[in-house]
């Protein structure tokens, strides 16, 4: 599990490999990831929308920016947590990701970045 701790708000990512499969004539590595944010300040706080820098080591940098995460936009009180899954595809069987979100502190009223401490995407059998 990686974590890191920004204003905050703790960001817990645990990662999982989903399997091979053909797509468009070529092999895809499919991984998935869980992501806890946990909101350790004394405000509430809501998530607005992430970044993503997906690194795939036979192909280039995928940017990758939206709303909210998976359709939400959560609120979080002092001491609750969301937890959500999704994941990626790559054409190498080696990547990593990292990121952030954007935020918005209920209190101060202001718009803070929360940062997604980088994470390795390996294939069992691609590891030694």
């Amino acid at each position: 599990m990686n974590t890191q701790v920004t204003k905050g708000i703790k960001i817990s990512v645990v990662t999982s490999f989903g399997g091979t499969f053909f797509k468009n004539y070529r092999m895809h590595y499919a991984f998935e990831y869980l992501i806890t944010i946990e909101n350790q300040s004394k405000d509430v706080v809501q998530l607005t929308s992430r970044h993503w820098q997906i690194f795939d080591a036979l192909n280039e940098t995928e940017i990758v920016d939206g709303e909210g995460v998976i359709g939400k936009k959560p609120v979080l009180k002092p001491g609750e947590s969301h937890t959500y899954n999704s994941g990626c595809l790559l054409l190498a069987p080696l990547g990593a990701m990292r990121g952030y979100f954007n935020m918005i502190n209920f209190t101060s009223t202001k718009k803070f970045r929360v940062y997604i401490p980088t994470f390795k995407l390996g294939a069992p059998f691609a590891l030694n």
